[in-house]
């Protein structure tokens, strides 16, 4: 089985049931800046095609707002016309695709599918919140995973046994992700989206209205820094496609 089938099987059980609330209840700070994000780029009337849709939340954001959503699997692209999205979607499949060429295969065809100075959004996961969530939860498994830390170290790669949430999947560094789209997309930003708010995001549902913006302007600002790409858990890449 392909990394890419078994994240759509992995997104059709009780892992759909937990991204249905993982971004509104548990990681909205990431939610709200992913949302900033599409609202600043994507005109109105744009048609967008989201691949590895997950739960919808960002289709659902974008359809009152844009021509049309086109919800695609990332198994299954070569069906779409070329040249034919205002905008493309890689806010989950990157971070499924264990091997490099399989994650910049699929840039390479949403390169194809844009047309001229078309908008990427592509999300990936930090590899050091990996470390950190482990020292906060099991630090005593530390030792016993010596062999398979080395190995992150060095791909990045996690299997259901390391990473039950995420399942197969890849996490990067910031460097090694943005070098995905060298070439192909000149970049608008590359962001932590939580930055400093990263283990805490709960908090801005309890906040008024004017402080939610408050601090988001801040996660903005600190976001861009290698310090907030350190301290985030997904690194959010908005590119347009070069000539």
């Amino acid at each position: 089985m392909s990394n890419a089938e078994f994240a759509g099987q992995h997104y059709s059980g009780a892992a759909y049931e937990f991204e249905t609330t993982r971004l509104t209840e548990l990681c909205p700070v990431e939610f709200a800046m992913t949302k900033r994000m599409l609202d600043r780029w994507i005109p109105h009337g744009s048609v967008v095609a989201e691949i590895g849709v997950g739960a919808g939340h960002y289709s659902e954001h974008l359809a009152a707002q844009v021509a049309a959503v086109s919800r695609v699997s990332a198994t299954d692209l070569h069906p779409m016309a070329s040249a034919s999205f205002d905008a493309v979607l890689l806010l989950g499949p990157l971070y499924h695709l264990c091997q490099p060429s399989d994650r910049q295969r699929a840039v390479d065809e949403a390169a194809r599918l844009l047309k001229s100075h078309g908008l990427l959004y592509a999300a990936g996961i930090n590899r050091l919140p990996y470390f950190r969530d482990l020292f906060r939860e099991s630090p005593q498994l530390a030792a016993e995973r010596r062999q398979f830390h080395k190995q992150f170290l060095e791909d990045g790669n996690v299997d259901p046994d390391h990473a039950p949430p995420l399942g197969f999947g890849h996490l990067s560094t910031a460097g090694e992700f943005e070098a995905l789209f060298a070439g192909l997309f000149d970049r608008l930003i590359l962001m932590g989206v939580e930055s400093f708010t990263a283990p805490w995001q709960p908090i801005l549902l309890d906040l008024e209205p004017d402080q939610v913006e408050a601090w988001l302007d801040l996660v903005e600002q600190t976001g861009v820094t290698a310090e907030g790409w350190g301290a985030s858990d997904h690194f959010l890449f908005v590119g347009r496609k070069a000539d």
